[in-house]
């Protein structure tokens, strides 16, 4: 059976978003063009480092010669979106493997992401999956999704300047304190 393709290309919005407090936020891909929105579950190491990617791809365009559009260094203003992500909020899936390539002939970036897949982790047999997400971006487009992603995923709870673990608006146990409980600066 084929899978079921949310497509957008190109889309009117991508962006990545939450939902929740901090320590306790849900992270989203979200497209949308028109009318139809689709949004995919993923864990917020993941939307991190997708951004990094999608930014490292494109400064490695940048540098190549064989790129004939102009790849910008920074997300055009125009295309940077602090909006809170489209309601209702309904995940498509829970995102697990992703792939991220540069589509030369529509000088697009595109980006799949497939659904996750316990059996995967086992080892046990590959199947087809059962569903895609699939966006295909401007190079502009791609650089403000990095902007904001980024912005995303440090916005969270702050860093223990001691070890390094999140801190709760009630502090957290530091393992360096010898278990004195830190506070939120």
């Amino acid at each position: 059976m084929a899978p079921i393709v949310h497509s957008f290309d190109p889309p009117d919005r991508f962006v990545a978003g939450t939902v929740g407090q901090p320590g306790q936020r849900e992270f989203f891909l979200q497209a949308r063009e028109g009318r139809r929105v689709a949004s995919v579950s993923l864990e917020k190491q993941q939307v991190a480092v997708l951004a990094s990617r999608i930014d490292d791809l494109l400064d490695d365009l940048m540098g190549s010669a064989e790129t004939a559009t102009v790849i910008p260094a920074l997300a055009p203003r125009d295309l940077l979106d602090s909006d809170p992500l489209e309601q209702p909020i309904a995940a498509e899936f829970r995102g697990g493997t992703m792939t991220l390539s540069w589509d030369a002939a529509d000088e697009r970036i595109v980006i799949e992401v497939f659904p996750f897949d316990e059996a995967e982790l086992e080892g046990l047999e590959e199947q087809e999956p059962a569903e895609v997400f699939l966006v295909r971006m401007s190079a502009g487009m791609a650089r403000a999704f990095v902007k904001r992603a980024e912005t995303v995923v440090s916005s969270g709870r702050p860093p223990c300047p001691f070890c390094g673990g999140p801190i709760d608006p009630d502090g957290h146990l530091c393992v360096r304190a010898n278990g004195f409980r830190r506070r939120n600066p």
